[in-house]
């Protein structure tokens, strides 16, 4: 299957030997996401980890706007098969997902030690009605997930080097 998008962006074309091959245009999609998870990083907004992650869910799903998953690595079954249970949870209550093409650049934006696979950008809440608010990186990206939420397959973005 073969992904096309009109948008400039970095996505994957599939082909029948199942191999992945990136595709680069000119839309920087990459560093919007790293300019959200930044952001929200400063302001104690993002959950690190797949644990985390699915422990945040099952609490609170509202609370999430964004849910960032890094392509899963061939030959790790159980961790891919939490992340096709945590997609199809966030799909399920509305959190857009963000699926991105190296676990070790995510981790290397987020400042973390080890290695991390997913994280959650939570939601900003102000005013007198506690209505949620975005910055500008955040609508950008719900600009570009709305347009590919019915998308049979997603793109994946490639983060910047760090």
């Amino acid at each position: 299957m073969v992904v096309e998008e009109s948008a400039n962006m970095h996505h994957y074309h599939s082909h029948n030997n199942n191999s992945l091959e990136l595709t680069e245009c000119a839309m920087p999609i990459g560093r919007t996401v790293k300019t959200a998870l930044l952001r929200a990083q400063s302001e104690a907004r993002v959950i690190v980890g797949l644990s985390a992650a699915i422990n945040t869910l099952s609490k609170s799903p509202e609370g999430s706007l964004f849910c960032l998953m890094a392509v899963p690595k061939d030959g790790d079954s159980a961790t891919h098969m939490h992340e096709v249970l945590l997609e199809a949870f966030c799909y399920e209550n509305d959190i857009y997902v963000i699926k991105v093409d190296d676990a070790t650049k995510l981790s290397r934006i987020l400042g973390q030690e080890s290695i991390e696979s997913c994280c959650l950008i939570q939601k900003t809440w102000a005013g007198e009605q506690n209505e949620e608010q975005l910055n500008k990186a955040e609508n950008q990206l719900v600009d570009y997930c709305e347009a590919h939420w019915d998308a049979p397959q997603h793109p994946i973005v490639q983060l910047p080097a760090v």
